[in-house]
């Protein structure tokens, strides 16, 4: 675009920096071993290849809040990685649900949905990967396969039957 031109290109916003999920007072950070992995990657290609890359970008617009963006990302990350506790596969038996669990449940009209329960900062609803601090995950942590469950849910209480529990 021009220098005239009015319009502005997406790719000239700022991206905002991912925020820290709540978790709740006193909690600690958890994450799976295959969460852990992904932030160490974010971490460094944040480091290695994106902030050199807008460092050294001739273009000075814009750089200084680039490079703001990707500092608050790396300052979070390293505070993420420097809080985790990473929960391990649990042993044997795997009819219970935990921490890392892959869960299937059956809704009262018999619809199945499949969920898992990972640490806040590997949550990912596109995914149906669900926080362990949600509403949901909570409800369901410690029950057993073929359970019936009553989970508060944003849109009320639902009753579900875990039909399926795996583990990576």
């Amino acid at each position: 675009m021009s220098s005239g031109d009015p319009r502005i290109s997406y790719a000239d916003l700022p991206v905002a920096a991912k925020q820290p999920p709540p978790l709740p007072a006193g909690a600690k950070n958890y994450v799976t071993q295959r969460g852990a992995d992904a932030l160490r990657a974010e971490l460094a290609r944040l480091r290695d290849v994106e902030r050199p890359g807008i460092v050294s970008n001739a273009d000075a617009a814009g750089r200084a809040e680039q490079l703001r963006v990707i500092d608050q990302q790396i300052a979070y990350l390293e505070e993420s990685l420097g809080t985790a506790v990473v929960v391990p596969v649990p042993r044997q038996p795997w009819d219970v649900v935990r921490f890392g669990a892959t869960v299937t449940v059956r809704e009262g009209a018999g619809q199945e949905v499949k969920f898992r329960i990972v640490g806040v900062d590997e949550a990912d609803f596109d995914r149906g990967w669900i926080s362990w601090c949600a509403p949901l995950a909570r409800g369901l942590i410690g029950a057993r396969l073929g359970q019936r469950v009553r989970v508060e849910t944003p849109e009320g209480e639902r009753e579900l039957e875990l039909v399926g529990i795996g583990y990576e």
